[in-house]
């Protein structure tokens, strides 16, 4: 009778998602663990994640909102243009979702500051779904997870990537199964289960790994570390449950390449060039792609990453036609078509190349045809827009400010058009569907602008943005 109910109740969130535009959905999973063996332990009994369903209640923007406590006055974060990849600042981290309630940010209107989107239609046709993915957070209950799962599986992407924080894996020590370790391999088989292709992409490597280094995150002292790290993680997961691997993340930046190697391209190969190989030997029928590169430009905390891309190059990328290149064309503000360079009077973020998304592809483009990989596809690993709107609290950074929920919507399938209609990029992936919570919020953390799904200030649930909507109702 529960599943009955259950199946009902979602007919009927999918009958009025075309009279609600914007859709509030209550989701009241079994309270998720206080602690990772928590979730070990429910996973052990728990049933087929096909059958975790999300309980739902589909509420019309008519209903009468709650008299709310004006947002306090808060003293704002100065913005100076450093975004850098998919992290803004380096002492931002992945908050794990609250055990109790979190205190909710009150706004004044949700169904003014998420209008009833007008549906995107692409100009290119259907969109190939195994082009497309979604990177997700999964540090979360057992239940919550598979609620996480099911939101996912209606946007009818193919992919979804999770990374590998090997630093929360191996806290201690080589050979090491941390309950994190765990979990990890339990989520990752439940993703396949739900049809998904699967992207892991490894990064941070645990202090003993760095020659005891603690400050930022680095790469391993010694590759084999990491070779036999990934030996013992693909060994459990089952390496059919992984397609691709992106061997680290964005490490043109030194927050995520303080250790043993220079912040150069020949720095990093010097880490991918023995774990590609180790790889391509053990796990032949897994995708590898190179690091995605955050698009910044040079300063005391970063390299180029045209420049990073081509000392990759000299360094001996071009002997491995057999990888794939991978790419963060980031566009800040600035649609997925615009060019560079004409700036706005009264916005920034929109006087250098770095800030487009077309670019960006552009200039890696060029730069494999010069080095002999005019046959290598690249892999959008991580891009996005952002859009502030709704959370009642003043953005991170101006730009975050600049684009409505429907232009998200909007700039982002053009993107994916843009992507397949170019044979040299393969697969793109979202970042990100549900980092968003109340935490991240309050703390201004840029990854929740980026989020298809944000927590509902007024009421306990979530809402569903317009990109959401519009990737799961674009034409089939």
């Amino acid at each position: 009778m529960r599943k009955v109910t259950l199946w009902l109740l979602l007919i009927l969130l999918l009958a009025a998602c075309d009279s609600f535009g914007q859709i509030r959905i209550v989701v009241t999973p079994t309270p998720a663990p206080t602690d990772v063996s928590a979730v070990l332990a429910s996973a052990t009994s728990a049933a087929s994640p096909t059958t975790q369903l999300v309980t739902v209640a589909v509420v019309s923007t008519d209903t009468p909102i709650p008299t709310q406590t004006p947002p306090p006055t808060r003293t704002p974060i100065p913005g100076d243009g450093s975004f850098i990849g998919s992290i803004l600042r380096p002492d931002y981290t992945i908050t794990p979702p609250a055990t109790s309630t979190p205190t909710r940010i009150p706004t004044l209107d949700p169904s003014a500051v998420f209008p009833s989107p007008t549906p995107y239609v692409p100009v290119a046709g259907k969109l190939d779904p195994m082009e497309m993915g979604l990177h997700l957070y999964y540090n979360m209950g057992w239940d919550e997870f598979a609620d996480t799962l099911w939101l996912a599986e209606q946007t009818r992407v193919g992919w979804v990537k999770l990374q590998v924080d090997w630093s929360t894996m191996q806290p201690n020590g080589p050979g090491e199964k941390s309950d994190v370790f765990n979990a990890f391999v339990l989520q990752v088989q439940r993703t396949k289960n739900f049809g998904f292709n699967v992207l892991l992409s490894v990064a941070k490597a645990p202090s003993w790994a760095r020659g005891g280094e603690t400050r930022d995150d680095g790469p391993p002292t010694n590759p084999q570390d990491l070779i036999n790290f990934l030996q013992l993680l693909f060994t459990d997961i089952k390496v059919e449950n992984i397609n691709a691997l992106e061997i680290w993340n964005e490490p043109n930046l030194v927050r995520e390449w303080r250790g043993a190697y220079p912040l150069t391209g020949a720095g990093y190969m010097q880490l991918f060039i023995p774990v590609r190989e180790a790889m391509r030997a053990l796990y032949p029928s897994v995708h590898l792609i190179t690091a995605g590169l955050a698009p910044t430009g040079n300063s005391e905390g970063s390299v180029d990453d045209r420049v990073f891309l081509q000392q990759m190059f000299d360094a001996g990328l071009g002997n491995y036609p057999d990888v794939s290149v991978g790419v963060h064309p980031y566009g800040w503000w600035n649609p997925p078509d615009a060019r560079c360079c004409n700036p706005s009077s009264d916005r920034g973020w929109d006087d250098n190349p770095h800030f487009f998304f077309i670019e960006t592809i552009d200039a890696y483009r060029d730069i494999m045809n010069r080095n002999g990989f005019s046959g290598v596809q690249m892999w959008v690993t991580e891009f996005g827009w952002p859009t502030w709107d709704g959370f009642g609290v003043e953005p991170p950074e101006p730009w975050m400010g600049y684009t409505s929920p429907e232009q998200q919507a909007e700039y982002t399938l053009r993107a994916f058009e843009i992507g397949q209609s170019r044979a040299d990029i393969g697969p793109m992936i979202l970042w990100n569907f549900n980092f968003a919570n109340a935490t991240l919020i309050n703390n201004r953390n840029e990854m929740a602008g980026f989020s298809l799904l944000a927590p509902n200030m007024i009421e306990e649930g979530l809402i569903v943005r317009p990109l959401y909507t519009a990737l799961r109702d674009r034409p089939q």
